[in-house]
Order: structure tokens, then sequence, then C-alpha cells
């Protein structure tokens, strides 16, 4: 069995490459979420339609339970700042956690909660219930895979990071995770 969540961090190619290389992480597509408009094109996006560039997360919670793969993407992100993630500024580049299950809800809730205190500022990573999803033009799918030097705001640190993840026990919520 596995779950799925849709992850809004910045410019997607980037994030779906870090998100890509987690363990436990199956599938992940780009798209736009939670816009105004439906089948939006990448243009229609660029020029305010209000979606978010996100990433749609295929995990198996048996390797991956949801609060660390939550944990994983603050990693990958500036949840402190409105409409921008590096060099890449607009709305389309705002932070969200789009759940499709709403029992999801209290582990992100608790999830964004621990993040501000750590923190100790506001985090401006919104949680919304994803009202829709458009799979992005197949020119942005595992854009960094067909153009390695490709600009992303992530770097080869904090991708090598990700594939040296793992689950910490004291967060997961799954005695079942193996830890690598």
């Amino acid at each position: 069995m596995h779950k799925t969540m849709h992850l809004a961090g910045g410019c997607f190619w980037g994030l779906e490459k870090y998100l890509s290389l987690l363990p436990g992480v199956i599938k992940t597509d780009v798209g736009y979420a939670n816009g105004r408009t439906e089948h939006p094109s990448y243009e229609d996006v660029c020029r305010g339609s209000g979606h978010a560039e996100t990433v749609r997360v295929s995990y198996d919670p048996e390797i991956l339970d949801l609060a660390s793969l939550l944990e994983a993407f603050y990693e990958a992100i500036d949840p402190t700042t409105v409409g921008r993630q590096g060099a890449d500024v607009g709305m389309q580049y705002r932070t969200g956690v789009y759940y499709e299950d709403a029992a999801d809800l209290d582990t992100i809730r608790h999830s964004l909660a621990a993040l501000e205190a750590r923190l100790d500022k506001p985090v401006a990573v919104e949680a919304r219930p994803l009202r829709h999803y458009y799979r992005a033009e197949d020119a942005h799918q595992k854009y960094l895979d067909k153009h390695p030097d490709g600009y992303c705001h992530i770097g080869p640190a904090q991708l090598e990071r990700a594939r040296r993840f793992s689950v910490n026990p004291v967060r997961s919520q799954n005695p079942n995770i193996h830890l690598r």
C-alpha cells in the first residue's frame, strides 16, 4: 500500500529530484495545485493563475511515515518565506502541504507547530486540502534527470542528504519502519 502527498516548495524541478531520492518514495511527478483555473499551462501559472508548483509524492508509509516525509521536506525549503524559494519569486513558488486524506491533517498540523517552535518564528507553509492537481507538461517531468546542470534552489549537498535520509525513530509514528 502507498499514500500520496502534494508538496509545494519553490521550483518543482529541484524539489521533485530531492523528494525522489528519499527512501520509501515510490514515485514523483510535478504539476500545478490549488489554482483558479482548470488545466493550466506552465505559462498560465507564471502569469498568475494562482497555482503552486507542486510535487505529487507517492510513498510507502511502512518505510517513510508522513511525519518523516514532512521533516525531509522542511530541510529542502525555507519555510519562513512567502511566495519565494531561492531566486524564484511569485505565488507559484509558495510553500504548501496539500493533503487528500483528512486523516493526515493532525500529523501535518503537529509537524508545522513543531517546526515553528524550533525556528522560533512564523512558518509560511500553508496546509490545505488538495482542491485539484494538474500534471505539468512532459518537459518539466524529471527535469533535473534530463538536465543535470539545470537551475535548482536545492543544492547538491541537500540532494546528498536526501539520499542518506533515515527515519528518526523518535519522530516515527510507525513501529515497523526499518532504519537504514
